[in-house]
């Protein structure tokens, strides 16, 4: 097993991350934007937490944008909650933000009118959720329909459909995964999503696509 990067950018629950990553088995783990400990990596965390256009600034100030685009040519990548949000085009948050565009779609807000038959919903969305997969290594010794933990106000709608890797039901039905080739990304947090969010950590360390 591997040395992993969780990529700091300042947002984020980095040290809860690194410690459910430690528990799911990794041999080392580096909190850091040190391009030298990033390359010794061989594979890479994008967490996120807090605002798009703050998280945004933020990886662009400290160069993981730039990481994360050369990450797809050789490094396997996770990302999480605003880390996976961030892989698309555009957000509807903060009036709008430019992402990373690694993957044409758009970030949209639940909205303040969400309903599920008659009754308004909350948002932000907080809590356990079932998460309905499509087949993907990291979905390995996790049954179908499992719950992971959510905390978001927005969604992910990616424009290729054959990105969304696993999907949930808030007032509507939207992408809790999505990936391609080196890239595997979930709007929930495994690491507050108890024995699956550990097993999924796990699957991704063990995970050589």
């Amino acid at each position: 097993m591997s040395g992993v990067a969780v990529l700091d950018y300042g947002m984020g629950n980095l040290h809860s991350v690194a410690k459910a990553l430690e528990a799911a088995g990794a041999d080392k783990v580096w909190i850091t934007h040190d391009p030298q400990l990033i390359a010794r990596a061989d594979r890479l965390v994008l967490p996120g937490q807090g605002a798009m256009r703050d998280c945004m600034a933020a990886m662009t100030r400290e160069g993981i944008a730039t990481v994360v685009h050369d990450a797809l040519q050789n490094k396997p990548l996770l990302g999480i909650c605003v880390g996976m949000q961030a892989l698309l085009t555009t957000s509807q948050e903060n009036g709008g933000v430019q992402c990373l565009n690694l993957y044409p779609g758009e970030v949209r807000f639940f909205g303040h009118a969400l309903q599920e038959q008659a009754e308004i919903l909350k948002v932000p969305h907080m809590g356990w959720n079932e998460v309905w997969q499509q087949p993907h290594p990291l979905w390995k010794n996790i049954a179908d329909g499992s719950r992971f933990y959510f905390v978001h106000s927005y969604y992910c709608v990616p424009e290729q459909p054959q990105l969304t890797l696993g999907t949930t039901h808030y007032g509507l039905d939207f992408t809790a995964a999505l990936g391609q080739h080196l890239v595997f990304a979930v709007q929930f947090h495994p690491e507050k999503s108890a024995r699956h969010g550990l097993q999924l950590l796990h699957n991704f360390l063990n995970w050589n696509p």
